[in-house]
């Protein structure tokens, strides 16, 4: 009897721990099930906004722009592009993949792709068709990129329930960061003033976009002429405003307030893209995105990848210091606010999270550094191809030896001088030494041979692509570069290229800041991580875990 009391208590305790185990693990079933993905993400990519500018024009941003997402979002104050060549289409496909040119393809906006031994534009697809465009401008696609965006990866995890669409002016602005599985990627037709896609999405623009595009938005912004919006006087963060190295707004004799857009007639659709107003434009489209696609309105968390294209039209042409420049963030502070407001009542404040950061900055104008005795300059690559042809034409009479220099890379047309290439680097690279703007020359496949300072080596590291760069990359001095008397540009490893915003915003996101070194690679796997789905195959990041907390 004493036998079986001793039986019966011993099951009765281990029956009460296997009731507790499955009561925990029933729990724990619960706690992984209940993932609380947010309905919308908004990744909002500005073309060529410098970090800086988050603090130069702070005091005249509002409260519901910048400031808001500065003062209520997780601000990584030191981010940078591991990477060069720092330009459009290699920063939005990093921000979206995590990835490294070396392992997305992207190695610049154009290239020289060897296997076809032609000069490649980054999203260019002769198998595509414009859809509401009949020319080039509408043959566009995402295949040359080698890896998936997270986008890619939210629409896979969700069994492409998840809905992303991509919207910028510039096509390598929408269809690189909507990835390879996009519902829709839509850019500008700069002749038509309207909103197109390609047969790689769909056979014919939805009702709704060609009910934005009936309404002619961009010819009633060009009816308002373009004045500061505050008194001129008040701009004393810029310069005066008639400065010799600032550039003529596009089909304009012009680079001083005010800006007579009403009377311009001819390329008034591209004209457009060089004013405060198309980041409105590119706004209210992406307003009516989500209203239409009803983005953010079921079970699946949706994503909507926007660019604003015009700050890079506008700072390559008035430079960094301008008055145009700050009039153009102090408009787009009032554009974002607005957004933000559209977000809240339309989502709701705590079910979207928004990231905001751009693709490269840009460098001062050599002239406006020259004239504050700073040191700065340009060159001209063309020129460069010019001498260096003569050169190998006249030591080893081969024409035509160079196919192109870009990137800061030389591309030598290896059909050509096959026979004599060890000889004619040689001489290429003792050439190139001897300018007076170059401060290291090194054959790209000898990277690791090459005694370069950290951390520009691991930047070209970064950079290379067999099959894709160029045979030999040169270094230039800080603040010199491919370019005019006038206006700027970016691409190189400096931190005025390279040092990017990066905010986070939204659903779950705490308030703060950081210092620590981050970089544009880590972008992807973060809002992976968020909303805990496979980061991109490509990508090298690291989780931000901050706005994991």
């Amino acid at each position: 009897m004493r036998y079986n009391l001793i039986i019966i208590v011993v099951m009765f305790f281990m029956f009460q721990q296997q009731s507790t185990a499955q009561k925990i693990n029933s729990k724990n079933i619960e706690i992984d099930n209940n993932i609380n993905r947010p309905k919308l993400v908004v990744g909002l990519v500005i073309d060529q906004m410098r970090w800086d500018y988050l603090y130069k024009y702070y005091n005249r941003y509002s409260e519901g722009g910048f400031k808001r997402l500065l003062n209520k979002g997780y601000s990584f104050e030191n981010t940078l592009i591991p990477f060069v060549p720092t330009y459009t289409a290699v920063g939005h496909s990093s921000v979206y993949t995590g990835a490294i040119p070396a392992t997305s393809g992207i190695v610049g906006n154009n290239w020289y792709e060897r296997k076809i031994g032609k000069n490649m534009y980054c999203t260019e697809d002769s198998t595509v068709q414009g859809v509401g465009n009949n020319d080039i401008a509408g043959k566009m696609s995402p295949r040359n990129l080698w890896c998936t965006t997270v986008t890619d990866e939210l629409r896979l995890s969700s069994n492409f329930k998840s809905k992303v669409i991509g919207i910028a002016l510039k096509d390598r602005g929408a269809i690189l960061p909507a990835g390879h599985s996009a519902n829709a990627a839509y850019w500008y037709d700069d002749k038509t003033g309207k909103w197109i896609t390609s047969t790689y999405y769909m056979n014919a623009i939805p009702t709704w976009v060609n009910d934005f595009n009936s309404k002619d938005a961009v010819g009633g912004f060009m009816k308002n002429d373009w004045n500061t919006l505050y008194p001129i006087n008040t701009y004393t963060q810029s310069t005066a405003d008639d400065m010799p190295y600032e550039d003529d707004l596009a089909n304009t004799k012009s680079h001083t307030f005010p800006y007579k857009l009403s009377s311009i007639t001819t390329g008034k659709y591209s004209s457009f893209k060089y004013t405060p107003y198309a980041a409105t434009y590119t706004f209210d489209f992406a307003k009516d995105a989500i209203l239409n696609e009803k983005l953010g309105s079921t079970a699946v968390t949706d994503f909507l990848a926007v660019s604003i294209s015009s700050t890079d039209y506008m700072g390559h042409t008035f430079g960094v210091n301008a008055i145009e420049t700050e009039d153009t963030y102090l408009r787009l502070d009032k554009d974002i606010a607005d957004f933000l407001n559209y977000l809240d009542t339309k989502i709701g404040k705590n079910n979207y999270i928004f990231f905001l950061t751009a693709d490269h900055g840009a460098a001062h104008i050599p002239g406006f550094l020259k004239e504050h005795n700073l040191p700065a300059g340009v060159f001209s690559e063309s020129i460069l191809v010019k001498e260096i042809n003569t050169i190998i034409e006249d030591s080893f009479s081969i024409k035509n030896a160079i196919s192109s220099i870009q990137n800061y890379q030389v591309y030598f047309n290896t059909k050509v001088i096959d026979s004599k290439k060890n000889a004619i680097i040689e001489t290429v690279i003792k050439f190139l030494k001897l300018q007076p703007y170059i401060i290291n020359v090194f054959e790209t496949e000898k990277i690791n041979e090459t005694t370069i300072a950290e951390p520009m080596k691991t930047n070209y590291i970064n950079g290379y692509t067999p099959t894709r760069s160029g045979d030999i990359q040169f270094i230039v001095k800080p603040a010199f570069f491919d370019g005019g008397k006038k206006g700027t540009t970016h691409g190189l490893w400096n931190p005025y290229d390279a040092h990017i915003p990066l905010l986070f915003f939204g659903k779950n996101i705490a308030a703060g800041k950081t210092n620590r070194e981050t970089y544009m690679t880590d972008i992807a796997p973060t809002i992976a991580a968020i909303l805990k789905i496979q980061m991109p195959n490509g990508s090298v990041g690291k989780v931000l875990q901050e706005v994991l907390r």
